[in-house]
């Protein structure tokens, strides 16, 4: 069964940690810079900014995937997109091992189930064409595509692309 909680704060460095090993096959399959660009962000300390709620599941008592949740108005993205009106969705790691078995789903489930919460229309987040599996998954749970907020971190061709749910 998987639960969801808030992060600790002794377990970040391990929380980066299994978040970088997630996302390094994307390593093989885009351009260093790009590369360069996206592991500086997914390691970095912006998990931390004054509201971002840190989220980590467990399954079999074991921490096995991540999302940080960016309030709206937030700085997201370090002045390469807009402040948004809607929280942000960012982050999104699971280990290898768990993979396939809904972890994923279940952290953007709590993260629109904390938007509604707090009476938000809208969650957003930013993915590009390389996560291929993301973007399904997104698709699938009904967020659109809302291109006026793509960017393109590294001049290299690749765009992160925006999408936006509305919750009812």
């Amino acid at each position: 069964m998987l639960k969801i909680r808030e992060a600790l704060s002794d377990e970040i460095e391990m929380i980066r940690n299994q978040r970088g090993k997630a996302y390094e096959d994307h390593a093989k399959v885009i351009p260093q810079d790009h590369w360069d660009a996206l592991n500086k962000a997914i390691m970095s300390d912006a998990d931390q900014q004054i509201g971002v709620e840190l989220l980590v599941v467990k399954l079999d008592g074991e921490i096995v995937g991540s999302v940080a949740l960016f309030p709206a108005k937030s700085d997201a993205y370090s002045g390469l997109v807009d402040m948004l009106d809607y929280p942000e969705i960012r982050m999104l790691a699971v280990n290898h091992e768990s993979r396939g078995k809904g972890v994923a789903e279940a952290l953007i489930k709590e993260c629109i189930y904390r938007t509604k919460t707090k009476g938000l229309e809208h969650i957003g987040l930013h993915t590009a064409d390389f996560m291929e599996t993301a973007m399904r998954l997104y698709e699938r749970m009904g967020f659109a595509r809302m291109p006026k907020f793509d960017f393109q971190p590294a001049n290299d061709g690749i765009i992160v692309k925006a999408y936006r749910l509305s919750i009812e």
